[in-house]
């Protein structure tokens, strides 16, 4: 190697950073606009996390207290006017939309016990409809993440390569100082997808279980109380 070659190699290895800031300032236009992509991401990842796992503590509480009371032996009369006047969640909301319907078909001479089974089934049903909407809203962002964020990192990666190898073709230098910043700037778009969709997978797998775990509490909530009023039905409105 003769001394203008020598020299050429030294001013870029001593001008490379090789920090994880030196690295993304360092790299082309498209990898820095996959990266602030995907740190974005990462970030709304983790804060629909933190939320998600306050909410489902909070709907975890709410639903043993209400069951606590629920089963305390206070009468549903009386629950249902304590809960009615103010907003309510889980298997209150069940209670209340089908206390609703019950009181509304009996003030208009429900005089059908099938008719009115139906129509309580079907208020619990769309309530818990909103309940589990509410549960499982933005785990699709994290599905999401967790499966596109590698490949979007590795797009970003393609492209860092592809500059670095233009680059060395009309520096016409080869050697590893010159060829590795090129590198680990590319490399780098790959390593923070993966930091993107990692969490994302593992906190979409538990999250979606919680939701289903508590979705399953609602279910068995509403079969219980449809099989009370069923019975309440069938005293106050004999077959024919």
């Amino acid at each position: 190697m003769n001394d203008v070659a020598q020299t050429a190699l030294a001013a870029t290895s001593h001008g490379s950073d090789m920090s994880l800031m030196g690295l993304f300032w360092q790299a082309g236009f498209v990898v820095k606009f996959v990266m602030l992509g995907l740190l974005a991401a990462s970030v709304w990842t983790w804060a629909i996390i933190f939320d998600k796992a306050a909410r489902y503590g909070r709907f975890r509480r709410q639903l043993n207290q209400f069951e606590n009371t629920f089963w305390s032996g206070q009468s549903l009369e009386e629950l249902y006017h304590t809960l009615s006047d103010r907003k309510t969640s889980g298997m209150g909301a069940l209670f209340v939309a089908a206390m609703r319907e019950w009181k509304k078909s009996f003030e208009k001479g429900a005089r059908s016990p099938i008719g009115l089974q139906t129509r309580i089934e079907k208020a619990m049903d769309v309530t818990m409809a909103r309940e589990m909407e509410g549960l499982e809203s933005r785990l699709g962002f994290l599905a999401t993440v967790g499966s596109a964020a590698p490949f979007i990192g590795l797009f970003g990666t393609v492209v860092g390569i592809m500059t670095s190898f233009q680059s060395i073709a009309a520096s016409e230098q080869t050697s590893l100082a010159v060829v590795a910043p090129g590198i680990a700037e590319a490399l780098l778009a790959t390593a923070i997808g993966l930091v993107a969709a990692i969490p994302a997978v593992i906190a979409y797998n538990k999250l979606s279980a919680d939701a289903g775990k508590l979705g399953g509490r609602l279910e068995a909530f509403a079969d219980e109380f449809s099989a009370i009023l069923s019975r309440q039905i069938d005293e106050k409105i004999p077959a024919r």
